[in-house]
């Protein structure tokens, strides 16, 4: 099951946006349902950082929503998306002026 991204759950969200309330939820649960069954005994946490919270959603998200500094690490690429297209705007100039955090794994650079 692919939980980023999940073509069930675009659906969903397409119905709601429809005005659909009654589809976007049962296509909704039909998501929840098999992400239940799938994830009852496996992983399904895409942060790569070892964390104590790892693959417990709740405590994590309200860790995050108490110090509200910054987004837990597997909501970042989905904000960071929106970000890159906001960003064309201005020629992605922006990427000049950040400097990430340290604790913050960066991609490796690759040798010419």
């Amino acid at each position: 099951m692919i939980i980023d991204g999940n073509d069930k759950e675009k659906e969903a969200m397409k119905a709601f946006h429809q005005g659909n309330r009654k589809e976007g939820l049962k296509l909704q649960e039909e998501f929840a349902a098999q992400f239940r069954e799938e994830y009852k005994e496996k992983d399904h946490c895409s942060c790569k950082k070892a964390c104590r919270y790892h693959g417990n959603c709740k405590e994590c998200v309200a860790i995050h929503r108490a110090h509200q500094e910054h987004l837990p690490n597997c909501m970042r690429p989905i904000v960071n998306n929106k970000l890159i297209i906001l960003s064309e705007l201005t020629e992605h100039t922006l990427a000049n002026e950040i400097e990430p955090p340290k604790e913050i794994l960066r991609r490796e650079k690759q040798e010419n």
